[in-house]
C-alpha cells in the first residue's frame, strides 16, 4: 500500500466526542475532519461497529478515514452502545435500539457546525450491515452508502444458517461478540466511571448463541433487518463489494438485481476484508473509488462514476489446491448490469458418476423409474478440509485438497474440458433424491479437478433438506419418498484450462463447517433426472476493457504500535485411530501490541475446537474460548470467555463461562447451563 501523506485537505482529529440519544445515553464518537470545515462546512462520513475505536481497529481506521477526511470530508467513527467508551449495553446484533441510534447520529451528524447537513455511511462486515439497515430506514440526511462484506439476508446467507443447515460459525461469532461485548471502557476516557460501565456489561452479557439457536428456523427475529424482505426500502445510491473467498460472496449481485436505486458492484479475489487491504491480492485502491462515489453522491461532482459497468469483478485463474494464497491470478471482467445478458445457465446431466455434456441425453433404462439410485452415507470426517465459512485468510482457512473429502462423497465428474470454460454467477444442482432418515441435510461441493488429480474447491452449498419447501415451516422427511430439491451454490468467477475436469461432490456431513443432522442418513440420488447447472460467460467480452483500471491502494499512514508478545496462527487437525477421536484445532493470537499514543497495552486471543468421535453424530461438539487483556501502568484488566456446544438427537446444550479480572484477581464470574430443542436440525 502507498501511505500517502499529502492530501488535498488538512485535517484535524477529535478523539473522543460524546453523542448525546434521546434515552440518555452517550455515545463516543472519534471524527477527522478537514480544518477548514470549521467555516466551510462537509458532508459526513460515519462508520458505526462495536469493535472499539480506541484500539482494537485504531490501526485500520487511521489508513482510510484521516485519507477521506483528506479529500474533504467529516469522518466518524461511532462504537455502537455497549462498546468502546459507548455508554449502554450490547446485548445482541442489529436489534431496533441500534438502529433508532444511528438516525439519532445521523440527525446530529447533520446539526453540526462543520457538516453540510448531507451524510453517507460505509463499512465492513458489522458496518456494511449496518449502513445498509440504516438506509432501508431512509433517515433524510442519508444520500448514499459504501458497503464491504455484508448480507441482505440474515438467516438464508449469513454466518448463522445457510440452506437451513447450522454453521459452526454460528458458535465462532457468538464467541467472538461474547469477548467483545463484555470488554471495558478506557478509564482514560471516561474517568473513574469506567468500573460501574464495565460491571453493567458483564451483569447484563449472556452467550448470544443461546438466542440464535432459539431461530432456527425463518421467522420474524431474522425478517427484521434483512433488506432482501422489501429491497424498495432503500432509496439511496449504493457501492457494494465484497470477495470470493469471504462467506459473503452472494450479497452484491442480489442487490444489483433487485434494487432500483443507482448501484455499483465489485467483487475481488478476497477474503473478509476491505478491497484497499485485499487478500488475497490483489488489493486495489478501493479508496480512490470510494471518494469518487462520495464526490458524485455528497457533492454532486460529475466524475464520470456512474459511467462505469455496473459489476466489476475479478475471473479467477485455476489454482492448486491450497489453506492460504498470497496472489490469485486471473483479470477484471465487467458487465453492464446483472443479472447479465452475458452469463448463459448450461445444464447438464448427471449420470452414473458422470457429469454429461450440455445437450447430452441418457439413455432411458427400462424399468427404472427415470434413473437408478447412487447412494452414499458420508462419514463425520467428510469436511475437516473445509476451511472456514468466511476466510480471513490468517491463520490459513481456505479448503484443502477435496480428495479426502471425496473420498466419503458421491462423485460425478466431467472428462477432460477441451476449451477454456469461465463461469461467473451461482450454481445450481437440481436432485431427485430419497433418503432414509426424517432429517438429513446434503452438501454440495464443486471442484477444479487438475491433470495430477488434485482437486480445488471452486464454490459450494449446503441444504437442510427438511427446509426443502419452506424455511418458515420444516416437515420431517419421508424415508423412501423422492423428491425434487435445488441447491443453490454460493456465487463466484472461475476459469478452469483445457485438460481439466469439474467434480460435483455430494455428501450427506460436513463437520464441523456445518452442524450435522440428528444421525447418520443414507442419500439416494436418481442419475438422468438429476442436474446441474453452471451460468457460463463467454471468456472474452469487449465489455472487460471498458472499465477505468484501479489504481494501486492508498491510505494515510497507520497508527504507530508495538508488538511486545508475538501473535501466533494454528489450524490443526488431529486424528487418534485409536478412540477414532477427531478434532480441528484454531488459534489465533494477535499477540500483544502497545498503542504508543495512549500508552495502552492489548492482547487478543481465540482458540476454537471442534470434536467428534468416529460417525456418532452426537459426539459433536463445538468451543470457543477468548482472552481480551487491556493494560497500562495503572490499569490491568482481563476478560475470558468460553462457551461449549454440544447435542443429542432431540436438543443442543450450552455450557458457558463468563469472567472479569482486574489486577489478576476475578471480580466477576457468571456460568450458563442451557438447552434448546433441536428444531428439524
Amino acid at each position: 500500500m502507498r501511505h500517502v501523506t499529502h492530501l488535498p485537505f488538512t485535517t484535524k482529529e477529535e478523539e473522543h466526542v460524546v453523542i448525546p440519544m434521546s434515552d440518555g445515553v452517550r455515545l463516543s464518537a472519534r471524527v477527522w475532519r478537514p480544518t477548514s470545515s470549521d467555516h466551510e462546512p462537509v458532508p459526513a462520513v460515519l462508520e458505526y461497529i462495536p469493535y472499539r475505536k480506541r484500539d482494537l481497529t485504531a490501526v485500520r481506521d487511521s489508513v482510510h478515514h484521516p485519507y477521506i477526511a483528506g479529500h474533504g470530508y467529516a469522518c466518524v467513527r461511532v462504537d455502537l452502545r455497549g462498546t468502546g467508551e459507548s455508554e449502554g449495553v450490547l446485548r445482541d446484533e442489529y436489534l431496533e435500539v441500534e438502529q433508532r441510534d444511528a438516525e439519532e447520529v445521523l440527525a446530529w451528524l447533520a446539526d453540526q457546525p462543520w457538516c453540510d447537513g448531507t451524510t453517507g455511511m460505509m463499512g465492513l462486515s458489522w458496518g456494511a450491515f449496518a449502513a445498509l439497515q440504516v438506509a432501508a430506514r431512509q433517515p433524510p440526511s442519508l444520500k448514499a452508502v459504501v458497503i464491504a462484506s455484508f448480507t441482505d439476508d440474515r438467516h438464508a446467507d449469513d454466518m448463522h444458517y445457510m440452506g437451513g443447515a447450522m454453521l459452526s460459525d454460528n458458535l465462532a461469532e457468538a464467541g467472538t461478540m461474547f469477548a467483545y461485548a463484555t470488554c471495558p471502557p478506557d478509564p482514560a476516557v471516561v474517568g473513574d466511571s469506567w468500573r460501574d460501565m464495565w460491571h453493567e456489561r458483564l451483569e447484563h452479557s449472556q452467550p448470544w448463541v443461546l438466542e440464535w439457536l432459539r431461530h432456527q428456523r425463518l421467522d420474524d427475529y431474522w425478517r427484521h433487518a434483512s433488506v432482501a424482505e422489501n429491497y424498495q426500502d432503500v432509496r439511496c445510491p449504493v457501492l457494494a463489494s465484497s470477495g470470493w473467498a469471504d462467506g459473503y460472496s452472494n450479497a452484491v449481485t442480489r442487490l444489483l438485481a433487485h434494487l432500483d436505486v443507482p448501484r455499483k458492484g465489485l467483487i475481488g479475489p478476497w477474503s473478509h476484508k476491505f478491497p484497499h487491504l485485499g487478500e488475497p491480492g490483489p488489493a486495489i485502491g478501493y479508496l480512490q473509488e470510494v471518494v469518487r462515489w462520495w464526490d458524485h453522491w455528497l457533492k454532486g461532482v460529475d466524475n464520470g462514476v456512474m459511467d462505469e459497468p455496473m459489476l466489476r469483478t475479478w475471473m479467477q485463474d485455476s489454482v492448486p489446491p491450497s489453506t492460504s494464497y498470497e496472489e490469485r491470478p486471473g483479470r477484471w471482467v465487467a458487465e453492464p448490469c446483472w443479472p447479465s445478458p452475458h452469463v448463459r445457465p448450461t445444464t447438464h446431466a448427471l449420470t452414473r458418476h458422470r457429469i454429461a455434456p450440455p445437450g447430452e441425453r441418457r439413455e432411458e433404462t427400462a424399468g427404472d423409474g427415470g434413473g437408478a439410485a447412487l447412494t452414499v452415507r458420508s462419514p463425520l470426517s467428510v469436511g475437516q478440509f473445509a476451511g472456514k465459512w468466511a476466510s480471513y485468510n490468517a491463520p490459513p482457512d481456505l479448503p484443502y485438497d477435496q480428495r479426502e473429502e471425496d473420498g466419503g462423497s458421491l462423485v460425478f465428474e466431467t472428462e477432460p474440458l477441451t476449451e477454456r470454460l469461465e463461469i461467473l454467477g451461482s450454481p445450481t444442482v437440481d436432485l431427485d433424491l430419497s433418503v432414509d432418515q426424517p432429517v438429513a441435510m446434503v452438501a454440495a461441493r464443486l471442484s477444479d479437478v487438475h491433470p495430477d488429480g488434485a482437486a480445488t474447491r471452486v464454490t459450494y452449498g449446503l441444504l437442510n433438506l427438511t427446509r426443502l419447501h419452506s424455511a418458515e415451516r420444516p416437515e420431517p422427511l419421508e424415508p423412501g419418498r423422492r423428491y425434487r430439491a435445488t441447491v443453490h451454490l454460493n456465487g463466484v468467477a472461475q476459469s478452469l484450462p483445457p485438460g481439466h475436469r469439474i467434480r460435483l461432490s455430494l455428501s450427506t456431513s460436513y463437520w464441523p463447517l456445518a452442524w450435522p443432522p440428528p444421525k447418520p442418513a443414507t442419500l439416494g440420488v436418481h442419475d438422468g433426472s438429476s442436474t446441474l447447472t453452471l451460468p457460463v460467460r463467454p471468456p472474452e467480452k469487449a465489455d472487460d476493457t471498458q472499465a477505468t483500471p484501479f489504481g494501486e491502494p492508498e491510505g494515510t499512514p497507520p497508527l504507530v504500535t508495538t508488538t511486545l508478545t508475538p501473535p501466533e496462527e494454528r489450524w490443526d487437525v488431529k486424528r487418534d485411530l485409536v478412540g477414532y477421536n477427531a478434532e480441528l484445532e484454531t488459534v489465533k493470537d494477535r499477540g500483544t501490541v502497545r498503542f504508543e499514543e495512549i500508552g495502552l497495552d492489548v492482547g487478543r486471543r481465540a482458540h476454537e475446537r471442534y470434536a467428534s468421535v468416529a460417525d456418532d453424530f452426537t459426539s459433536v461438539s463445538g468451543e470457543s474460548t477468548w482472552t481480551m487483556e487491556f493494560r497500562r501502568a495503572d490499569w490491568d484488566v482481563r476478560v475470558v470467555t468460553h462457551t461449549r456446544l454440544t447435542c443429542d438427537e432431540n436438543s443442543f446444550f450450552v455450557d458457558a463461562t463468563l469472567d472479569g479480572y482486574e489486577d489478576d484477581r476475578r471480580v466477576f464470574s457468571r456460568t450458563w447451563n442451557e438447552s434448546v430443542p433441536r428444531d428439524l436440525l
